[in-house]
């Protein structure tokens, strides 16, 4: 199921129907699994609940720690990045996606790489940090290519891309 209807072209935020996120929310409230955490999280966070994502977003990190793999705790701690930027905690988000992005990267997990740096991307958007923005975008997209991904995905990438190089030419310019 996609719950995803589109993006808002002016924060890159996920565009959702509330009441289809609310139901599904409901349906899986009360199932463990770290899939199924990881779910709930972003559901909260879309939802705009943030305390409770964010709450949900360190319960799951902990969880992956324990019993997860490496990919599951960085999709964890991905997740959780994007709660801290939805909540304006912009340092910590950049801090924390960027560290996921390299490690990843690294480890040439391409597809978790690409996930991190995107949102890197859309952190750094929300922030008035377009050019830093750019160049996470392009990484995503570098490494979304190398990994094979399809045409929607490189899609999402190009259009942050163009979203990031409009908004840094629009902004003026200080000199130093």
């Amino acid at each position: 199921m996609n719950l995803i209807k589109g993006y808002d072209p002016n924060t890159l935020r996920e565009l959702v129907d509330q009441q289809e996120c609310q139901e599904r929310l409901a349906e899986i409230e009360n199932q463990r699994s770290l899939p199924v955490l990881l779910e709930r999280v972003w559901l909260l966070k879309v939802l705009d609940r943030l305390d409770e994502a964010l709450d949900l977003a360190e319960e799951t990190v902990r969880q992956a720690r324990m019993a997860g793999t490496r990919k599951d705790l960085l999709r964890a701690r991905v997740l959780h990045g994007t709660v801290l930027q939805n909540r304006g905690a912009h340092a910590a988000a950049a801090q924390e996606l960027a560290t996921c992005a390299n490690e990843a990267e690294g480890q040439e997990w391409l597809g978790i790489a690409a996930f991190a740096y995107q949102h890197h991307g859309k952190n750094a958007y929300e922030a008035g940090e377009f050019d830093e923005a750019r160049d996470s975008f392009k990484q995503s997209l570098f490494l979304r290519r190398s990994a094979g991904a399809d045409d929607t995905d490189l899609e999402k990438a190009l259009r942050a891309i163009e979203a990031a190089e409009r908004r840094s030419a629009a902004e003026p310019s200080v000199l130093v």
